[in-house]
């Protein structure tokens, strides 16, 4: 059983290593799990800053809902970072349940989001938890651009824009093939999920702060059209992303199309082990900690309506580093009071959209949104 309030499970990666940090400047004691006590340790000493200071304790458990049943009781909000979330998420989300604790994670898999929709929402909301899935710069930053854009009644239509600056990580690398692999991406019209074309292949967009167009791809569906599907306001949700580097850009279809027509005929379990292959060719080492004149991040959010239009722009910095951070002050917020919302629901519907707006500008990551309106 864990002796701290907060368990972050996958501490040992790259994400989990900002969240440990950040959860020691909020003052927050917490466990460090995962499968490899000794990784785990040397993460802790050689890559969290300030770590000497921190409140922690390292734990390693096998990953069963059981084990990670009898390790988060104790413990009030678990954060997950171990992904995909589609293959290794259904027992943390199960064990945390057991344990009545607060489950956020940073996923940006669109089927998993849809999967906890449809398999946990309501057994969550029943037990009057939080199931936060998602909760990351790659696309909660986004709300909060929605969220700020929506503050204009009588807009309904959500165009969204998701650029990132840099390199994904090995994690997120194997993420982008197995969204690739496993299934439709969707985006939100009239309410319901319409299937973007599988062919359609990358989408230019004008983006703001260049005159270079961007490339885009859908990513999967992201988690915005889930979100908002449970919003009345909203009838229609669109979002795309992708990095600034064109060169990558342009190479990600072609390395989702190889690695699909050479994985068709296996099983699931051997196109799970193809795909770790071709995730590590692409990306097989830990990046380096982000410099923010590199890792810059963009997010851009068009709102319409029948008699209204709002546009909404927030540039930042460091991408994985507004994830540690929105999940520390996550886990931060959980312990001093209830979320906005139970179940299922995203960081701006649980902890407030201009919250986290604030969190992000505090510590230097966002700069001021710029807000357009025209009604």
């Amino acid at each position: 059983m864990s002796n701290k309030p907060v368990v972050v499970y996958g501490a040992s990666g790259y994400t989990g290593r900002l969240i440990c940090e950040y959860l020691r400047e909020y003052n927050v004691p917490f466990t460090a799990a995962g499968r490899d006590e000794d990784r785990l340790t040397e993460s802790m000493d050689k890559n969290v800053a300030g770590i000497e200071t921190a409140d922690y304790e390292v734990v390693q458990v096998e990953h069963d809902v059981a084990s990670l049943t009898e390790l988060f009781r104790g413990s009030k909000v678990v954060l997950n970072t171990v992904g995909p979330f589609i293959k290794f998420g259904d027992a943390v989300v199960e064990a945390c349940l057991n344990a009545g604790a607060h489950y956020s994670d940073t996923n940006g898999e669109q089927d998993w989001m849809i999967h906890c929709d449809e398999a946990f929402h309501q057994q969550y909301a029943d037990a009057g938890l939080l199931l936060a899935p998602g909760i990351a710069q790659m696309y909660t930053t986004g709300e909060i651009a929605a969220q700020i854009a929506l503050e204009t009644p009588g807009l309904d239509t959500l165009d969204i824009a998701v650029f990132w600056g840099g390199s994904p990580t090995i994690a997120s690398t194997r993420t982008i093939l197995v969204n690739a692999a496993g299934g439709d991406a969707f985006y939100l019209e009239q309410n319901q999920y319409v299937p973007f074309d599988p062919a359609q292949g990358l989408v230019p967009l004008v983006v703001p702060g260049q005159h270079e167009l961007a490339q885009s791809l859908p990513w999967g569906g992201t988690s915005h059209p889930v979100w908002f599907k449970r919003d009345p306001r909203v009838a229609n949700c669109k979002a795309q992303g992708g990095v600034f580097n064109a060169a990558l850009m342009n190479n990600v279809p072609v390395i989702v199309a190889q690695a699909l027509e050479a994985t068709k005929d296996m099983s699931p379990e051997e196109r799970a082990d193809a795909l770790d292959a071709v995730a590590a060719q692409v990306m097989n080492s830990m990046p380096p900690r982000e410099n923010p004149r590199v890792n810059k991040s963009l997010d851009s959010v068009h709102a319409s309506g029948p008699l209204g239009r709002s546009h909404v722009v927030i540039h930042g910095n460091s991408n994985y580093k507004q994830t540690g951070l929105l999940q520390a002050y996550a886990a931060y917020s959980l312990l001093q009071q209830p979320p906005r919302r139970v179940g299922l629901a995203s960081g701006c519907q649980a902890f407030g959209h201009r919250e986290l707006e604030g969190v992000l500008r505090t510590f230097g990551l966002i700069s001021e949104p710029i807000v357009t309106v025209h009604r």
